[in-house]
């Protein structure tokens, strides 16, 4: 059966997530359906990572087995037709060899995350980005999110009902950016790991803003990870902002 990437636009608002659900409208599940209308017949495809409830991706990855060939054009303007009314978009989609694994082969996740500081409340943005009316001290989050790279135990930044059987995770990459914008600052917050634990993201933003509001040091920031307790974190920070940006694969199938 002939192997598809295809790279997943979406805005995860309307959604459950990513990840296929009975009785609640999923990413995965749309995408699925409107392969059932090229190919009639139950599909199953896998993703890179399974967004949470109401996040967002510029570049989601997944793959599809048809067992028609199509060329990777036609099929990709035929999902976007039959995903028109959903916030889904097919940007990119090429053939892959049949032991290409969206998830498996992938070797980096990218994240971003969009935290606007203003008064005046997101008009053209709303439901895109966090926002928060406190200003932002962005050398103090930097200085906090220093803390975080590299190998730890990050029970204090995962759910209690995450999956994965290991806690310890290597953070390689947090880079936090300021963004003059009409009456405020946006601040952008890129991070980059091989994999990330449930909420640990939205918790690792969460505890950075309370360090760039004053509330906490950035060296709360090392105090509540050696802890490893959920009960140490700082809020965690609304889905709206989070963006699943960019997939490292060991080469680029859409190159």
């Amino acid at each position: 059966m002939p192997r598809y990437a295809l790279k997943i636009e979406y805005n995860g608002a309307p959604f459950s997530g990513w990840q296929r659900q009975k009785e609640e409208t999923t990413v995965q599940g749309e995408v699925e359906a409107a392969l059932a209308k090229l190919e009639p017949r139950a599909h199953t495809i896998a993703a890179a990572g399974r967004t949470d409830a109401g996040v967002h991706a510029l570049g989601q990855v997944a793959h599809a087995d048809m067992e028609q060939n199509w060329t990777p054009f036609r099929l990709s303007e035929a999902l976007n037709y039959h995903l028109r009314d959903h916030p889904i978009a097919i940007v990119a989609c090429v053939e892959v060899n049949e032991a290409w694994h969206a998830r498996f082969t992938a070797l980096e996740r990218h994240y971003l995350f969009r935290l606007l500081s203003r008064r005046a409340p997101a008009v053209h943005d709303k439901g895109l980005v966090w926002q928060v009316k406190n200003k932002l001290d962005i050398n103090a989050m930097r200085e906090g999110a220093a803390h975080l790279i590299g190998k730890h135990d990050f029970t204090t930044f995962r759910s209690t009902i995450c999956q994965a059987e290991s806690p310890v995770k290597t953070l390689d990459e947090i880079t936090i950016t300021e963004h003059p914008v009409a009456a405020g600052i946006e601040y952008h917050f890129h991070l980059r790991a091989r994999s990330f634990l449930h909420n640990q993201v939205r918790s690792v933003v969460g505890t950075l803003e309370r360090v760039g509001a004053g509330s906490w040091t950035p060296s709360d920031v090392t105090t509540a990870l050696a802890a490893r307790n959920r009960a140490a974190c700082g809020p965690v920070c609304p889905p709206q902002g989070l963006y699943l940006k960019h997939v490292l694969y060991p080469e680029n199938p859409f190159a």
